[in-house]
């Protein structure tokens, strides 16, 4: 953090726009700006092209000798196989409804950030080579031909878009730049083009079963550390099980639910309410990982890790799967799965054993959202909540993007929040829900190598945080996603000083009142901060 600039000259009101055409624009690779090439030992563990060590910042990228015959030859298979693809390549009238709903054109003042023109860097190479008009009249139908520097612009450019498709909630003609996005970068992949951070983490993934690349003993030695945490807090003793064969759910969430503060605490959430509830259920240490970075490289790379988790609940036998907080496990296994992996029809329909509640929108998938399963308990009035356990936190909730968008998971992590906190506000409207702005390091950006560009890109909800911290005091921002726990204290740090990050079942956790403590009065939260109850009242 201390590289950065101060943050009131981060981010500059003035937008430059080029005097020339726009494919003339320049654009550097400036340290913070851009993410590091690929290692490449990930090539080799997954099996990808072109493994050699390289850098955004040579000269010569080592691309293979017909490096554009294989772009071509990607991009006429994905039009032929897309058929969205070839809609979103021919449609785009360019109106700009888009362009001042990215996070990153706002954060940067780039034009070429604005979603419309991020996606003319592909579409005006499609012009040239697959459209009658664009091989004939060239440059006057936005047509150009494809170069290496294009591929260097593709690259800078198509890793400042987090994929998080606010741009597409605005757009009239219902154009996904984010699947643009997607594309742009498989086609970059065939090239050996990739970035460190996204490979390291899939490979392991893949190799492993999580993207930190912890071991199968670490996972319990980590969990058992937390429960050792939530002994000391409750004087309850959880005990978890891990690859147990005929347990009626498999729990999966992101490893930064157990590895990384603040995510251990929501961690620590979920084995408390599980203990409270007596859920049968087991963790698995080999599909340790419910984050799909494999969303960040190809349309292959998701299907193969996503196969993990359902390929574990086979080998567990259980009846259906329990996901945590988490953002692209879950556009994944919403969007996707269908038509990569099929139905997963070895699974039973989820039930809920406490309530009894069918969670019959997961008749294909066979996996619940812990926020519906936890909020219909609480509906239920299956659990004893005291709110003021929490009452030292002033807590807003940001629209973590991959549930809101990608799912329509708005009300029920917000029901839950109204049912364990006292001090609930909500940020403008225009940056909620469907509307929510991205943390800015989604997709695969949260690398230190990009932290200026992602303080950018999160400038927008910082604005929006920062309304509610100068109106209401809030002292605490609440999402649901793993990856957002991980980059948004960074945020807060740099905008918003005074504002923390936390899981919705961290909060959770804090409010459970355990039929196990007995008389027990607990005098910390789960962070080890002493309980403060004032009473509050609900921004509605």
């Amino acid at each position: 953090m201390s590289s950065l600039p101060k943050a009131d000259s981060l981010v500059s009101n003035k937008i430059i726009m080029p005097k020339d055409n726009w494919f003339n624009a320049p654009f550097e690779f400036r340290k913070g700006t851009y993410n590091y090439g690929s290692n490449p030992k990930h090539h080799e563990v997954l099996g990808l092209p072109n493994p050699r060590k390289w850098s955004p910042e040579d000269d010569d990228w080592q691309l293979p000798e017909n490096w554009k015959e294989i772009l071509l030859e990607g991009l006429r298979e994905r039009l032929d196989k897309y058929r969205s693809l070839k809609l979103f390549m021919d449609v785009c009238v360019r109106c700009g409804a888009c362009a001042d709903k990215c996070h990153f054109f706002l954060g940067s003042g780039d034009p070429k950030n604005m979603p419309f023109l991020r996606a003319e860097l592909l579409r005006s190479v499609y012009r040239r080579e697959f459209t009658k008009a664009g091989k004939i009249m060239g440059r006057m139908v936005g047509a150009r031909d494809l170069t290496e520097h294009v591929v260097k612009e593709w690259f800078y450019y198509f890793f400042q878009c987090s994929e998080c498709r606010r741009c597409s909630v605005y757009c009239p003609f219902g154009i996904d730049t984010a699947e643009i996005t997607i594309i742009a970068r498989e086609l970059l992949g065939l090239l050996g083009v990739n970035t460190d951070w996204i490979l390291a983490s899939v490979s392991n993934c893949f190799r492993v079963g999580n993207h930190v690349g912890i071991q199968p003993h670490a996972v319990v030695d980590t969990i058992d550390m937390l429960c050792d945490d939530i002994e000391d807090i409750t004087g309850i003793r959880i005990e978890p099980t891990y690859n147990r064969k005929g347990a009626e759910v498999l729990f999966i969430t992101p490893s930064g639910d157990y590895f990384a503060d603040p995510g251990i605490y929501t961690f620590m959430g979920y084995l408390m309410l599980f203990h409270e509830i007596g859920l049968d259920y087991t963790l698995s240490t080999y599909a340790s990982e419910g984050g799909n970075f494999g969303l960040f490289v190809s349309h292959e790379m998701m299907k193969r890790l996503n196969i993990k988790m359902y390929a574990e609940a086979k080998r567990l036998g259980v009846k259906w799967i329990l996901g945590g907080e988490c953002g692209h496990m879950w556009r994944v296994v919403n969007q996707y799965m269908d038509t990569m992996n099929g139905p997963a029809d070895f699974l039973e329909t989820p039930v809920s054993p406490i309530t009894g509640t069918k969670f019959e929108n997961t008749l294909s998938t066979k996996m619940v959202h812990i926020t519906e399963f936890t909020s219909d308990l609480i509906r239920h009035q299956k659990l004893k909540l005291d709110p003021s356990r929490n009452d030292g936190y002033r807590v807003t909730y940001h629209d973590s993007c991959n549930p809101a968008r990608a799912m329509g998971l708005f009300e029920e992590p917000r029901y839950i929040l109204k049912n364990v906190v006292n001090n609930f506000y909500e940020m403008p409207d225009d940056t909620i829900r469907e509307k929510t702005y991205c943390c800015g390091s989604g997709s695969g950006l949260n690398n230190d190598e990009f932290l200026e560009m992602r303080m950018r890109g999160g400038f927008p909800r910082a604005n929006a945080v920062q309304h509610v911290q100068e109106q209401h005091d809030v002292n605490m921002l609440s999402c649901i996603c793993a990856l957002d726990r991980a980059a948004m204290p960074h945020l807060m740090q740099y905008w918003n000083p005074g504002v923390e990050v936390c899981g919705v079942h961290e909060l959770l956790g804090n409010a459970l009142v355990m039929k196990d403590e007995g008389d027990r009065v607990r005098e910390t939260n789960l962070r080890g901060e002493p309980i403060e109850t004032t009473g509050g009242e609900q921004d509605v």
